[in-house]
């Protein structure tokens, strides 16, 4: 059922980028619960267990898979909101599968066929992000290993090329020539403005981009929009210069759904 909703309006995949503790899950998840009744289109909570792929050693990463999964539960319960988190590893999947409604793959895992096939055989929905260093037709084969493993709920998401230098280039192209593959496309809007590692041993970024690339990616055909949102960005513990203000959700939102 969520599936099919998320064909048929523009759908929103909202959360902090990696889970610092339960109250900012609440704090956020009723921002969400809120904008998707207001609006009336599918929204979907995300937040991370495990930043496996920070540039420093010493960064924080999040509490674990066990304790991820007991914190988006609560979530569940609280707000009835389907939640999402990324897996890193095919074990995690069935365990991942138990709570979340949608399985993501991180962009630069898109190609492991393991972790695809695991993420299929859960039966839930997986959102598969375009790696940097793929084209939007290269990614036809990561959604064919999902579909041929089983399951055909399967979502694209675009969130830029890298070339080095730490900078990511969204062609918007990407997102025309994945929704040829007949499934449901989604911008990342917060990660395509990342300067990665380009902050002294952490992530960089600017904000004030996402709406602009919200849009163009709108103009392109999108179906769904992924933002990390946070109450105070500046002080999250992971990727806070590309997350949206909590505050400002709303008027992210409204121009891509009028």
């Amino acid at each position: 059922m969520l599936f099919d909703q998320m064909r048929q309006k523009p759908f929103f995949i909202l959360g902090p980028c990696v889970m610092e503790n339960q109250d900012l899950l609440y704090t956020v998840a009723e921002k969400v619960a809120e904008a998707g009744q207001r609006y009336n289109v599918p929204v979907v909570f995300k937040s991370s267990f495990d930043k496996a792929n920070r540039t420093s050693i010493h960064s924080y990463r999040g509490p674990g898979i066990e304790k991820g999964m007991e914190m988006l539960q609560k979530v569940k319960e609280r707000f009835n909101l389907p939640t999402t988190t990324d897996i890193h590893e095919p074990a995690q999947a069935a365990i991942a599968a138990q709570v979340v409604d949608i399985l993501q793959i991180p962009a630069f895992l898109c190609r492991q066929t393991d972790l695809l096939v695991a993420a299929a055989q859960t039966g839930k929905i997986v959102n598969v992000k375009k790696a940097q260093f793929l084209s939007g037709q290269d990614m036809f084969y990561p959604a064919q290993k999902v579909v041929e493993a089983g399951n055909t709920q399967v979502i694209l998401t675009e969130r830029g090329n890298m070339y080095g230098y730490n900078n990511l280039a969204v062609d918007f192209r990407n997102v025309y020539d994945m929704k040829a593959f007949g499934y449901p496309v989604c911008m990342d809007c917060t990660h395509s403005v990342q300067r990665p590692g380009g902050a002294g041993g952490k992530t960089g970024g600017d904000r004030t981009f996402v709406p602009m690339m919200a849009l163009a990616a709108k103009a392109f055909g999108a179906d769904g929009y992924f933002m990390e949102i946070h109450p105070d960005p500046d002080n999250a513990l992971s990727d806070g210069p590309n997350m949206v203000k909590l505050q400002d959700l709303g008027k992210v939102m409204q121009p891509l759904i009028a």
